[in-house]
Formats: structure tokens, sequence, C-alpha cells
């Protein structure tokens, strides 16, 4: 990866120049609106205490205004909330009824890439101070979070992100816990993350955006943004994204001067012919978690090697080009989103074989030829790596080569009328609550045949991965007589965030709860036998059954390590016995497939 700075290429020149030029035709030098980036000519980004004096600023300034906090930090710092809106609709209840689209921009989530916020606080003064953009909001409420990862922000610094070019000094990625906020959507662990998530339940945006910086390769792109249209999206939401969104959106970005591409990433960062992918991006990411909630999400991405100032314009185009098609056809959005709501909530009140939901996705080998826009380059055998080392030069390429982008369901299933959830798991419960599922206790036990799974062969990530080993075990579907407790916690999937449900307690699901540890005690063998026991029981064993004897033979015969362990040879027995744990791996969340006995 390339470390030389963006403005060795002309092309990068001619945008920052443009861009400059776009911000001096709006300020004097002194005028007192300017942003900390501006004032300082893009060398610099303000600081958490800047940025909420601006904000209150802005807030004071103009009745359309609102600000606010919806959390604190693990170190004590509020998240700050700025909603823009005509009708001072600032509270969720007023929002929802003004009828209009509500957007969400989210900022700094990580927070060295904090081009968002520098736009975000231009475009608000914009849209309600200078009212130069005052249209924005004549069909739209809009939420703007300037800084979601607040600590990681004031760890700023200027080696923080060495792929980057400025500004000056800026954040970190990770929070002070050292959690990546952008993998914590579904877990849920962060108290920031936890904040969002009530946050969004409150005011239920209708579109999301979430603002980054790339890393990766060199290319001409200034902005790459991506509004999920498949895998885990709505009908609906798909059909708004591809007819209505993206065809208004990308245009009008170009138009600007921006050169535009979706997000993708290199197959092999040394070898460029081999194409690029789009990612598929799990609900542990923003822009999977907000499809799960049947919203249309855009992940934008700057170029990392794009000035700071170039960055901060695009991305300031980019939003203003997105809230000038919502209000364009503010009414598509939002009937796009009800109609998914609906569709999801009607889908909950029948049990359905053969409708299925998607829990993991795959790209498949389906390419198709793009023209892409990228910089000459060399590939020589460094002598310092070992490796090939590609060097990027200054002149414009475009090159022909593959994109990657079909992506098809691998694993699925038939989502049931309702989970239930045993009381003991207070965690996997509280999680639930916090993504403002509905819910209901049970005030009586239930004994019924339920479906539910086995699971076996667990395998922990060795080095800890956000927070917590991670792991991969063999599903087995099974259904079997269980008695739910009194107080085991039913979710109901008849409510608009049901998928969200499915895909945190199917453990066949990327990111379902199981797959992040909260289930690991039902791995645990916490009685055991001493061999001596297990010695004479073996032998009572193979007495009493000859086909038991049979398979034990072949075992010995067949499996090399088998034969020469001897624990695991005494443990097949012990496996085989009344003694067993029969809990080991049973999975405690089952699947209602048919209505309750009344409670």
């Amino acid at each position: 990866m390339t470390l030389i700075p963006s403005f060795r290429n002309a092309l990068t020149v001619v945008c920052l120049a443009l861009a400059l030029a776009n911000c001096q035709t709006v300020f004097g030098a002194d005028d007192p609106w300017q942003t900390t980036a501006e004032r300082t000519g893009y060398h610099k980004t303000s600081t958490y205490d800047e940025t909420i004096a601006y904000c209150k600023k802005l807030a004071a300034a103009s009745p359309w205004v609102s600000y606010s906090t919806f959390g604190t930090s693990p170190q004590g710092r509020p998240l700050p909330l700025l909603v823009v809106s005509r009708d001072r609709a600032f509270t969720p209840e007023a929002a929802r009824r003004s009828g209009k689209p509500i957007v969400l921009i989210q900022n700094g989530i990580h927070s060295g890439e904090i081009d968002g916020k520098e736009a975000s606080l231009a475009l608000v003064r914009d849209i309600a101070v200078k009212k130069q953009l005052a249209s924005l909001v004549e069909h739209a409420t809009v939420l703007v979070v300037p800084i979601f990862n607040v600590d990681g922000h004031e760890r700023s610094g200027p080696y923080n992100r060495i792929n980057q070019d400025g500004p000056d000094e800026m954040g970190w990625r990770s929070t002070a816990q050292g959690l990546n906020l952008n993998r914590d959507y579904m877990k849920a662990d962060s108290p920031e993350m936890r904040a969002m998530l009530a946050l969004f339940g409150a005011w239920s945006p209708d579109l999301y955006i979430d603002t980054h910086v790339t890393d990766g390769a060199d290319f001409q792109y200034d902005v790459l943004f991506t509004v999920e249209s498949s895998g885990y999206v709505a009908r609906p939401v798909a059909e708004y994204v591809t007819g209505v969104l993206q065809p208004m959106v990308r245009p009008a970005v170009e138009k600007k001067g921006h050169i535009v591409e979706s997000y993708f990433n290199l197959r092999d960062s040394a070898d460029l012919s081999k194409g690029v992918e789009r990612q598929v991006f799990t609900p542990r990411f923003s822009n999977g978690y907000g499809a799960l909630r049947n919203r249309p999400v855009v992940l934008v991405e700057t170029h990392m090697l794009k000035s700071f100032g170039v960055r901060v314009r695009a991305t300031y185009d980019l939003l203003t080009e997105l809230l000038v098609a919502v209000n364009a056809k503010p009414e598509a959005l939002r009937n796009a989103v009800a109609t998914a709501d609906a569709g999801t909530t009607a889908d909950g009140r029948s049990y359905d074989p053969a409708r299925r939901e998607t829990l993991r996705l795959e790209l498949t080998d389906s390419s198709r030829k793009i023209t892409f826009r990228g910089t000459d380059f060399t590939i020589a055998q460094s002598d310092v790596s070992g490796s090939s080392w590609i060097s990027y030069g200054s002149t414009p390429r475009d090159v022909e080569i593959p994109l990657f982008d079909d992506v098809r369901p691998t694993v699925t299933v038939a989502p049931p009328l309702a989970y239930a959830v045993p009381p003991e798991w207070k965690t996997v419960i509280e999680r639930l609550a916090l993504h403002g599922l509905r819910t209901r206790v049970l005030s009586r036990p239930v004994t019924a045949e339920f479906e539910t799974y086995r699971l076996t062969k667990p395998v922990w990530q060795a080095p800890s991965y956000e927070g917590r080993h991670p792991l991969r075990y063999s599903v087995e579907p099974v259904t079997e007589k269980r008695t739910l407790p009194a107080g085991s916690v039913i979710v109901p999937l008849d409510q608009p965030n049901a998928r969200i449900a499915i895909h945190l307690l199917e453990p066949g699901a990327p990111d379902a709860l199981a797959a992040w540890g909260f289930f690991d005690p039902i791995f645990e063998q916490k009685e055991y036998a001493e061999g001596y026991v297990l010695e004479k029981l073996a032998r009572k064993m193979l007495a009493a059954d000859p086909a038991l004897k049979a398979e034990f033979e072949k075992r010995l015969e067949t499996d090399a390590a088998f034969r020469e362990n001897s624990r695991a040879r005494l443990w097949f027995f012990y496996e085989r016995s009344p003694y067993r744990d029969p809990t080991l791996g049973a999975y405690p969340v089952v699947r209602i497939t048919q209505a309750l006995p009344a409670n």
C-alpha cells in the first residue's frame, strides 16, 4: 500500500482547488461560521469541545436546529445529536406526526475517519443558518451524530492513520474500551452502541447514512458509496434503492466533479487483473444491521489518499444529493420502509416452512467486466519484506477488469412464529431489549415438543476479537420435548424488527449471539468420571451390547488417533451411558412453530 501523499497526483490537485474554491465563494476570511476545517485550510479537524460548541452555536442561531445528547461514553463524554427540522419536530413523536422521512447521518464511528463530521457541520449550517440549502429539510427531518466514537475522537494524534492524507491530527479507530463500533451492532457490548440502538429505536429513521474513509489501493475515485440492494435487503427497500436513490444520486454527485464508484475490495492487492469484489456485510456492520431493520443504508467511503479538503467536499456533496433525492420523492422512501415493515410483521403471523430467511451469503464466481479507473503502478520484489511490492504512480490508468458482485444464500431458515429464551439467560434477554424487540414473559411453565438445535464440535478463535472469543460449531436441528419454565421470554416475530431476532437467535447466523459466545457454558463438561470407574462401566457395556462392541472395535481399527488415546477410548463409553449430560451442547433457545397453550 502506498504511503505517498495524494498531492503528487495532478487529479487530486485539481479536485482540491475546486473544493477550496467552492468554500471560498461562501466565506470571507473572518466569517464566524467557518468550521475548524475551513478556517485552517483543511489542515485540522475540530476537537470534541470545539464540535460541541459549534453544535450549540447552530442550535442557538436557528429555530430549525436542536442540540441534545443521547448517551455517555465510557470516559464520561456525552454523545452529541443535532436535529434539523423546519417544523421544529425535535422529538421522535413530533417527527412521526410530521409525516416526513427521517434521515440519520452518523459520523465518526471510526474517529480517525472524520470527514463526515466536518461535512455535516457545514451542511447543517448551510441548511439552517445560511439557508442556502433550506430546501433539504422541506420534506425531511435530519438527525446528525457529529461524532459517534467520542472517546476515540479525543485519542488524537498525527500518527493514528498511516494510510490517510490529513488532517494534521485525527482520532483513533476504536473506543476507549478497545472496541470497534462497526462490529458491535448485534452483540452491543459497548455503551456507545447501546445508546445508538436506543436512538435508532426511538426515531426509527427511514434512511441511515454512515460516513467513513476507506483504506486500500490507490485509484482515481474520490468517493465510494454503497446502498445495499441485495442479500439481506427487503424487496420494497431494494426497489427504492435501485429505482430511485441510486439513479438520482450518483449522476448528481458526478456532475459536481467527483469520480464515483460503489464500494469495493481488490481481490489481490498485488494483481489488479484478478478484479474487484463487493463485500458481503453481515449484521455486525451498520449497513448489514440496517438492512435487517428494513432501512436503506448508505455506506460512504472517501479515498484515504485524497486530501482532507477533497474528502470533506466529496462527503458534503454526497450528503447534499442524498437529501435532494429524499426531498424529491419523500413518499417513495416512506412507502418502501412502511411496506417492508408491514411485510415482515405479516410474515410473523404464520409459520410457513417454505418461507426462508437468509442467514449467510457468499459471493459467487460470476463476474462482469467494468472499467476500473486506477492509476499506473509497478510491482517489484521487495528486499525489505521479501515479497512483491506494489508502487503507485501519478498517471491515471483505466483498465478492464472483472467485478464480482453476485451473491447467493448459503444458509437459510424457515422463521418460526416465535422464539423462547429461558429466564436464566439474562444477558441474552438484555440484548433483545436493546434491539427494541417486543417480548412477553411466561407466567407458568409450558411443556411441549419444540424445534431447537444441538451444537457440537465448538472451536473458539484463539486471539480475542472485539473483546470476545467468537466460535464456530456444527448445527444439528432437533425436535424434542422441553419444559419452558415460568419467566421464559417469548419473542414473537409479528413485529417490524423480527429479522433482528432471527439473526440473533438462529445459531447458524454469522452474528448470532451463540457465535459471539453468549452461550459458551453449554459446551462445558461439568461432571466427569474416574478412569478406573469407566474401566468397569466399559466392560459391563461391552458384555451387554454386541452392537456397541462391534462399533467400538471398528473405531479402534479405523481411527489411529482414537486407538492411541486411552481417555478417548474410555469416554466413548461414558458418552453412550446413562451418566452422560443430556444438556451438553443443547441450545437453550427453542423455536415455537405452533401457538402455545393459553398462559
